[in-house]
């Protein structure tokens, strides 16, 4: 009966969830797709290249917060492209592991729980997030050199 009851529950928060998942997915397509993702990384070029972050890990700054699997395919690319040793692979696999999908935490976490006031959890985590992208750059550079 317990085990039921469980099985029962996991369904229920699967049905709240699937919903947010779905548009969060939707959405990050059509980001990609309609080529605002390029836009913006050009946009981003100058400001980048002044900070030392290579203009190739931009994309992955930006899409990590919202898809993990869009990241991973990113950083596949990447790595094929300028291989597992040089800096822009070095910096991508660092920031890949330091950093976390953010929306989808947040949408699934607090949507199987049905909180609707996240207060101060998307702020601190996208601050975590920068703090882990510019060091994963600095870390590398010290490391590696560039």
């Amino acid at each position: 009966d317990v085990f039921v009851e469980g099985a029962k529950d996991g369904i229920t928060t699967i049905v709240r969830i699937i919903p947010p998942l779905v548009g969060l997915m939707v959405a990050i397509s059509v980001f990609r797709a309609s080529g605002a993702l390029d836009l913006l990384v050009f946009a981003a070029k100058p400001v980048t290249d002044m900070a030392g972050i290579p203009s190739e890990a931009l994309p992955l700054a930006l899409l990590r917060p919202i898809s993990g699997s869009a990241s991973l395919a990113l950083v596949s690319d990447i790595v094929k492209t300028h291989g597992p040793d040089s800096f822009v692979g070095r910096v991508v696999s660092t920031m890949m592991g330091s950093t976390e999908t953010i929306f989808y935490t947040l949408t699934v976490y607090f949507g199987s729980v049905g909180i609707k006031n996240i207060r101060y959890t998307l702020v601190a985590a996208l601050i975590a997030d920068v703090v882990s992208i510019i060091v994963s750059v600095w870390i590398c550079g010290a490391v590696f050199g560039r």
